[in-house]
């Protein structure tokens, strides 16, 4: 089997050192490159040319230059068959959306063990995502977010929040557990949506929703 070759991105030289030690014992692996920000990654891959490119770029996100968001869009743009994974200390909900939507195949925070991270890379290198729980979550919570702010429905944006949790199948309790406020307060938002939308019965509010594209399938 050949090995993977993994191209290093970070702007903290002693994490960079870490990792390519620790990937170089691996016999799976081979580090073929590092730099300390996104410009310097981009040019390193551009003199590298197509032929002799890194199976993947192991990267940090927050860096001055180019951030891992950036640089990943900025790579996938002139070279659209490299794998991405995004190494950070960051689990704010916009950061992780920001990584996924450029294009990053997996988001892996620092705390993780050395056998999680060869385990994201290998998933990585097969084109397989791999992201811890609290990553999907900030994920789902991010997205969730966004789609709630995105839209001019004329809702606001709590009853928009209890609209997607009643696509997903979420009862009022559960809802009210979610969202940290009571049962009442959900079915007055339950109420509302059935009026603003003109609608029924949650059923129909979950297929509005769909339809809207708002909620994930």
């Amino acid at each position: 089997m050949s090995l993977i070759k993994v191209l290093l991105v970070d702007d903290h030289d002693m994490v960079r050192m870490g990792l390519k030690t620790y990937l170089m014992l691996d016999p799976m692996f081979e580090v073929i490159g590092e730099a300390e920000n996104g410009h310097k990654a981009l040019c390193m891959l551009r003199e590298l040319g197509h032929e002799a490119l890194p199976d993947l770029v192991l990267m940090d996100l927050m860096m001055p230059v180019m951030n891992g968001a950036e640089t990943t869009r900025a790579v996938l743009a002139e070279f659209p068959g490299l794998k991405i994974v995004i190494l950070t200390s960051f689990l704010e909900d916009d950061l992780v959306v920001d990584a996924i939507e450029a294009g990053a195949v997996s988001y892996v925070l620092k705390t993780v063990s050395a056998e999680e991270l060869i385990y994201a890379l290998q998933g990585a290198y097969r084109g397989m995502p791999v992201m811890t729980g609290d990553v999907s979550q900030a994920l789902t919570r991010g997205i969730r977010q966004r789609t709630v702010q995105g839209d001019s429905s004329g809702l606001t944006e709590r009853e928009k929040e209890v609209l997607l949790l009643i696509a997903e199948g979420k009862t009022n309790k559960d809802i009210g557990e979610e969202l940290h406020i009571s049962i009442k307060t959900v079915k007055t938002h339950v109420s509302n949506l059935l009026m603003k939308c003109e609608l029924d019965d949650r059923t129909q509010l979950a297929i509005y929703a769909h339809r809207k594209g708002w909620a994930q399938s």
